[in-house]
């Protein structure tokens, strides 16, 4: 359950990633004309089908939406929670840009990021890429949060036994205010509730990057967080303040997924207001 009913159904597909891993996507056709278009990128332990109300919103709002699971994430493929380098996330997300690119020429592109998604597009437009025409960041884990033994626990087994796997740690009971939001959480077989510890290294190297380059930022970017989120502490966010081409808006009472809370509506309307005046002056 989410806190939005979809509206529009997605056209379900799956592509080859450059070495040959089999990527599951997903696409939400805009309601009438569209204006821009959108690639959605879902967070750790999650895929794309937890994003069906986003994606309809966006579509219903002329946005042409796109998704993609990770590869090691739901539907698509590859070793569950792992990759043997961080930047084949930015070759699929480059590929995917690529397509959308091709088939919509000339339409403004924003990536939206939830969570480790926030952290993998953020990561992507410093890597000299393709770049986007926007980025709308949401509770981007972009800091980690763990304590000093743990890190050098993921330091040490990271590169000794890095297919080794441990329990992700998340605690479900803050994902969002609504219940049943949590229950599905819990109970969708295609959430993945270990990693391995050589994921987490690699994550913790690119949060390290990423945290290095945030001057760098160079394309308007919108920053959400919730208020009450305890999983990517709202003051994680805090550092993205005051830099070039970035706004950030913290929604007061609101837990870890914005999407997912009973004022999810609001905040998509929200983003979809930015998207529309951030492409207008690109």
């Amino acid at each position: 359950m989410t806190a939005l009913a979809g509206t529009v159904d997605p056209v379900l597909g799956r592509v080859a990633a450059r070495d040959g891993t089999s990527i599951f996507t997903r696409h939400w056709p805009a309601v009438g004309a569209a204006w821009a278009s959108a690639l959605i990128v879902h967070g750790l332990a999650e895929h794309s089908g937890r994003y069906e109300h986003v994606g309809s919103h966006f579509a219903t709002a002329g946005i042409d939406a796109f998704a993609l699971d990770l590869r090691g994430f739901g539907h698509s493929g590859g070793e569950r929670a792992w990759v043997d380098r961080w930047s084949h996330f930015h070759d699929d997300m480059e590929e995917r840009i690529a397509a959308i690119r091709a088939s919509h020429p000339g339409q403004p592109l924003v990536l939206y990021g939830h969570s480790l998604g926030g952290l993998l597009i953020l990561g992507y437009v410093l890597d000299a890429r393709s770049q986007p025409d926007a980025l709308v960041l949401s509770a981007p884990a972009i800091a980690a949060d763990l304590p000093v033994p743990q890190r050098l626990a993921v330091n040490v087994l990271g590169r000794l036994i890095p297919h080794f796997r441990v329990p992700n740690g998340l605690d479900t009971a803050t994902l969002s205010s609504i219940p049943a939001v949590r229950d599905d959480y819990l109970s969708d077989p295609l959430n993945v509730h270990s990693s391995t510890v050589g994921f987490g290294l690699r994550g913790f190297g690119e949060q390290d990057r990423v945290m290095k380059a945030l001057d760098r930022i160079p394309v308007p970017t919108l920053v959400i967080h919730g208020g009450l989120d305890r999983l990517v502490p709202t003051a994680s966010s805090a550092v993205l303040e005051g830099h070039p081409h970035v706004t950030r808006r913290v929604y007061e009472g609101v837990w870890h997924e914005l999407h997912n809370e009973p004022q999810a509506d609001q905040i998509l309307s929200d983003v979809v207001t930015w998207i529309r005046g951030a492409v207008a002056t690109t």
